[in-house]
């Protein structure tokens, strides 16, 4: 079992503490760290020196002293005023991964936050009681204001709550658990709104996601390759230990695995064909680019996950420094650069959706024997570019853009939680690429007949044949592709070779 505050955290200990709450706990020395921030907070309130955020207004009103008696009151407001969130809550998942990603961060000890109010998220989340959060309104700077907000307003009774699917006030959920409100001390309210959560909420989910796109696009990659019959030789290791790219190597060795000992491509070794489109010669190159982004993303993301990102900072009983670790540039630009190398991977698969469509090779045009009659699979490469286009017009980053607030005193923002939210987006989009290219790529190996494929890809021809039947003729071929995406959310394939 792993602890708040005190352990580094990975993206799979998030995933697993939001299915399972109870993966992670405090442990004693947390428990004392957090009692002795929260001490340190009350003192520096009582003192006489002027400390941001603990006994000053927020923002432009940093100049504005607050008393002693108004502490309780100037961090409730805090919570109430902020909450500001516009459009669609984001799904539940992702507040729950807000919250685990606050808690851990006030777990630190750096935050000033009482060892009840981080008691009060921990049984929240236990209780599988989380919080509603509009998905639009944060700047990625001062932290997620307004995200953050609405996901602690249920703190001290108000906001709402996902409830049995559905969002419902929050008060009287908490009164039905028997539940109080809580009253907040000096600092509270504002340890608690500034910070990365939301984006970095965002970036959990997708890196989650994207892990297992990367390697369901080489599998699939590897399948049209087969129903084209194409070269294995331009994943031969020689060729990518000379321009040693991780990404590149990865890939070229995973390929080479998924076409091992296939009788479909040793029949095509004495062909007179001298090489092969970019989009099949050139999987490494273009998949191992999206991977090394991807691994980039990774790292800066348990990063941002192990830091405390709230301001100002609390040292001691003496001294709390007002910086800057909440601005969400360190993930607003790899975010950026990610939702490029998610789009590249649905671009590249499009590309070889249409070269099985060619008629090309001892295929078939439009992977049917009644073109003419029957359209075949002509429209879902429509559609998966439609979907490539859309992912290249949100591939704009957020990050280039930059629009002062808080009456210029903060005046540089990072726009990350766009780019958080587009991120997810263009996963959405490449989900349903890659369906479209999976099930064009399991109708052209079928061509191949009685020739077999590697095993690991007849393995997969088959678990997508045990949903979706091969197409004879036109039928609603619509549904089709909602039931393979419907298979790659829940990660139905297996994309993992023996690399032994």
């Amino acid at each position: 079992m792993k602890t708040y505050g005190k352990d580094t955290l990975t993206i799979k200990d998030i995933i697993d503490t939001a299915e399972k709450p109870a993966f992670l706990t405090l442990s004693p020395s947390v428990r004392e760290q957090i009692l002795k921030s929260e001490n340190a907070a009350k003192t520096i309130a009582s003192a006489s020196k002027v400390v941001y955020g603990i006994n000053t207004g927020f923002g432009p009103l940093c100049d504005t002293k607050i008393s002693k008696a108004e502490t309780e009151k100037l961090q409730h407001n805090l919570l109430v005023s902020h909450a500001v969130g516009v459009g669609d809550p984001i799904e539940k998942d992702l507040s729950k991964i807000m919250m685990i990603a606050k808690i851990h961060a006030l777990s630190k000890g750096f935050s000033g936050i009482s060892l009840a109010l981080i008691e009060r998220l921990i049984l929240m989340l236990g209780k599988d009681i989380i919080p509603v959060v509009p998905s639009q309104g944060s700047v990625g700077a001062s932290g997620d204001l307004a995200p953050l907000s609405h996901l602690v307003l249920p703190l001290i009774g108000l906001g709402k709550v996902w409830e049995n699917g559905k969002v419902t006030d929050a008060a009287p959920v908490f009164e039905k658990h028997k539940i109080p409100p809580l009253k907040l001390g000096p600092k509270e309210g504002l340890g608690l709104i500034n910070g990365t959560q939301f984006i970095l909420a965002h970036a959990i989910k997708g890196i989650w996601r994207w892990s297992y796109l990367l390697d369901l696009a080489d599998l699939i990659a590897a399948m049209s390759l087969e129903a084209y019959q194409g070269s294995v030789s331009p994943f031969r290791k020689e060729l990518h230990d000379i321009r040693p790219y991780e990404g590149s190597i990865k890939v070229a060795q995973r390929m080479r695995k998924f076409l091992e000992n296939s009788e479909n491509l040793k029949a095509h070794e004495n062909c007179d064909r001298v090489q092969d489109p970019y989009s099949i010669r050139c999987v490494p190159q273009v998949h191992g680019a999206s991977r090394n982004a991807f691994y980039h993303l990774l790292q800066l993301t348990e990063t941002e996950l192990n830091s405390v990102t709230d301001n100002p900072i609390v040292l001691n009983d003496r001294e709390a420094v007002s910086g800057g670790n909440f601005h969400g540039q360190p993930l607003a630009l790899p975010l950026d650069y990610a939702s490029l190398a998610v789009s590249e991977l649905g671009n590249i698969s499009d590309r070889r959706s249409y070269l099985l469509l060619e008629g090309k090779y001892g295929l078939p045009r439009l992977l049917t024997q009644n073109s003419g009659l029957d359209s075949g699979f002509m429209i879902p490469q429509y559609t998966s570019a439609a979907l490539v286009s859309e992912n290249k017009s949100l591939c704009f980053p957020a990050s280039a853009d930059s629009i002062p607030t808080s009456l210029g005193q903060e005046d540089h923002v990072s726009m990350g939680s766009i780019s958080g939210r587009k991120f997810n987006r263009i996963l959405d989009n490449l989900e349903n690429i890659l369906a479209i290219e999976l099930m064009l790529a399991t109708q052209g190996l079928e061509f191949r007949r009685p020739k077999k494929c590697s095993k690991i890809i007849e393995k997969n021809r088959e678990i997508l044949r045990s949903k979706v039947p091969k197409l004879s003729q036109d039928r609603l071929i619509g549904n089709d592709i909602h039931t393979i995406s419907e298979m790659i959310r829940n990660r139905a394939f297996d994309v993992s070779p023996s690399l032994q």
